[in-house]
């Protein structure tokens, strides 16, 4: 997606403020899906996250016709999609079961993995700096976690989460297989929403809850949510090279503590800062060994 600026702003700038607004409104997701645990299953949430976005991409889809979609890699996007619905799913749960700075910060653990995937995936060296971010990064995430005082942190959802950070990466790996092939942003979006539906409706189909009016306008507001946040992230990309944008991403922790700390009583101990500045550190090292490009279509999962 190609944006003009609306202030006189330069790319970096432009696609920064972006890129905070994308985070803001990932974690606002986020926030709404905390709020439907246990109200609905995770895996119709899921659905309904996607459902929702195809069903607010049909105008455009109507404007621009079926040349819109026409695509010669359609197994990508199927593949593409796979792996994020079950990243989505992973992360949801984690969403819906950990305080939110948490939830936050296992998604961003994400950029730790790219390099891996993409070592055993498309045969992407490993260098030195990957294997320093990459400890660096699991050092955060014990700081964060405190196993040595809370076991009980060690629970389904925190496994669930760093899969889904794993799944997640495996996507970004797949966007750059796409990337070849010159696919535009809002088509990726569109077979993502499409795919992931079609994929979600037979789990969501299984884990039916009743849904009340209510319910149904809260998961509307999450698919505007999602569907804002990953726009305005395409958006940013085109104004400024990833390698220069990736950090901003680390908003997303910072909104989840205030806001968690603000509407649940949340708070972050010593330790957990420690950790989050850890693996922020970790991620801003894998982004300094990745090559960059002038516009980069990138769609995070998620949320």
């Amino acid at each position: 997606m190609n944006t003009k600026p609306l202030l006189p702003l330069s790319g970096l700038a432009y696609g920064a403020l972006l890129i905070l607004a994308s985070e803001f409104f990932l974690v606002c997701a986020g926030m709404v899906i905390k709020h439907l645990n246990g109200v609905v299953s995770t895996e119709q949430t899921v659905f309904f996250r996607n459902a929702f976005a195809l069903l607010l991409l049909l105008p455009w889809l109507w404007r621009n016709g079926v040349q819109a979609v026409k695509t010669d890699c359609l197994h990508l996007h199927f593949l593409r999609s796979l792996l994020g619905v079950t990243a989505m799913s992973c992360m949801f749960y984690a969403w819906g079961h950990l305080p939110l700075a948490q939830s936050a910060l296992l998604k961003q653990t994400m950029p730790l993995f790219v390099p891996i995937v993409a070592f055993f995936w498309v045969g992407e060296r490993l260098s030195w700096r990957n294997f320093v971010a990459i400890g660096l990064g699991f050092a955060g995430v014990l700081l964060v976690l405190n196993p040595f005082q809370e076991a009980a942190v060690f629970n389904l959802a925190v496994v669930l989460g760093l899969f889904g950070a794993v799944m997640g990466g495996s996507t970004k790996v797949s966007i750059r297989r796409m990337r070849s092939s010159e696919e535009p942003a809002l088509r990726v979006v569109f077979y993502f929403a499409l795919f992931a539906s079609v994929l979600s409706v037979i789990p969501a189909a299984l884990a039916w809850l009743p849904l009340t009016g209510e319910t149904l306008l809260w998961l509307f507001l999450l698919g505007v949510l999602a569907t804002l946040a990953q726009w305005l992230l395409t958006a940013a990309y085109g104004h400024a090279p990833a390698g220069q944008l990736g950090a901003f991403t680390y908003a997303s922790v910072i909104f989840a503590a205030v806001l968690g700390w603000w509407l649940w009583g949340e708070s972050l101990s010593l330790l957990a800062i420690a950790g989050i500045g850890t693996i922020i550190a970790a991620g801003l090292l894998v982004m300094l060994g990745q090559p960059r490009l002038p516009v980069a279509r990138l769609v995070e999962d998620g949320a």
